[in-house]
């Protein structure tokens, strides 16, 4: 699929998405408190069989909003029928391979992805966050890491408790951004798979883009150079990360998401930040565009 010469796709669930040239949008509002945060599998499975009869046959990066819906990253890639496996790369601050009992969740889904069979590898990229360190290692998802079908880019994180695992060689740890691009650039320099690119803009530093999530130190200039170094194009893209906010009817996505301790969302500064965010959008789809 040549993605970039293709119309970006809106999963218009949460009307957080600007208007972006040559747009297709799917209302998706009365879907809202079913799948944001997380849903059940059957749920998920529902939602899957909406895609595949509302999406065309070719179509560019989909936009699925707030960093809340990045499960949906999950069928996007499992409904592809690629005639050689692919990679994933993730640009996200979170693993997104933590345990969830209930089904499957935005900070869960890369466990499903790495379980798909053409699937050949996952690289979590720009992750800052205290869910890959020692206090929360019992919550991580080990099967994908022992099996070499997952790897988390880091950077300021003690990963040390991955060694008495012997799962080390699924942790990437640098000090900084520039560190970590530069490896992973060279990294791919051997890389002959196509990708299928994900991207949480809550990797990035907050001067770049605000989100609704804790966040990471990426800068532009960062990303540019990861989707640069794709050599083998895509299979695939998706962005989501803008600013939204719901208040959940279901009890249980109230308790789960508030111990996340999401950030509020200042109404002041709300339009402000998602014309921020449209402008970073405008820039990764000029990008993604070249990798196709």
């Amino acid at each position: 699929m040549n993605a970039q010469a293709q119309h970006p796709v809106v999963l218009d669930i949460d009307g957080s998405v600007g208007d972006l040239p040559n747009r297709l949008v799917l209302p998706l509002a009365d879907w809202q408190e079913a799948i944001r945060f997380g849903c059940s599998l059957a749920t998920m499975r529902r939602f899957r069989a909406l895609l595949d009869a509302q999406l065309p046959a070719q179509y560019g990066t989909v936009f699925t909003g707030s960093g809340d819906f990045h499960h949906l990253s999950w069928p996007l890639i499992a409904r592809l029928q690629p005639v050689a496996p692919i990679q994933v790369v993730v640009l996200d601050n979170h693993p997104d391979n933590m345990r969830f009992p209930f089904g499957v969740h935005c900070g869960s889904w890369v466990r499903r992805v790495t379980a798909l069979p053409f699937v050949e590898h996952v690289h979590v990229l720009g992750i800052t966050s205290h869910d890959i360190g020692a206090g929360h290692a019992w919550e991580n998802y080990l099967a994908p890491l022992l099996r070499g079908r997952l790897s988390y880019w880091s950077m300021g994180v003690d990963t040390g408790w991955s060694r008495r695992l012997g799962i080390a060689r699924a942790f990437r740890g640098f000090d900084t951004p520039d560190a970590l691009v530069d490896a992973f650039v060279e990294q791919q320099r051997m890389q002959r798979r196509p990708t299928y690119l994900t991207i949480d803009k809550d990797a990035f530093a907050p001067e770049v883009a605000h989100t609704n999530w804790d966040q990471g130190r990426l800068q532009l200039a960062h990303a540019l150079a990861l989707v640069g170094s794709l050599r083998s194009g895509l299979a695939g893209s998706d962005i989501n990360g803008e600013v939204s906010h719901y208040r959940y009817k279901a009890w249980w996505k109230r308790k789960l998401s508030a111990m996340d301790e999401q950030p509020e969302i200042d109404p002041a500064q709300l339009a402000g930040w998602q014309a921020q965010q449209h402008a970073l959008n405008l820039k990764l789809l000029e990008a993604i565009a070249e990798r196709g």
